[in-house]
């Protein structure tokens, strides 16, 4: 199933920052240029970085398609100050990506 428009447009109202790129139905979450995390079946999925672990020690790991790795699946969406430091750490935990040439 893929996911909905309208539940990627409500992800990006509560959290500043994020921005999408749709791939074969799904979403992939940028912040600040690094691939953060994505909506998969309409379930919010982070990158399972330390701090988000820490902020988040009893979020369920889910895979987002077959094949992939696992990542932490976000319950709490009302919460924008909560998405936002979310999203921010795990962007800061990631390398900067290579530039293409």
């Amino acid at each position: 199933m893929a996911s909905s428009k309208e539940y990627v447009d409500f992800i990006l109202e509560q959290c500043e920052g994020l921005t999408t790129r749709a791939m074969m139905g799904e979403y992939v979450l940028y912040y600040g240029g690094k691939v953060v995390g994505g909506v998969y079946d309409n379930r919010l999925l982070a990158k399972p970085t330390p701090s988000a672990k820490k902020r988040m020690p009893d979020a369920p790991m889910e895979l987002p398609y077959e094949g992939a790795k696992e990542m932490l699946l976000v319950e709490s969406m009302e919460d924008k100050a909560f998405l936002q430091s979310l999203f921010a750490v795990i962007a800061e935990e990631l390398p900067t990506p290579k530039k293409k040439k």
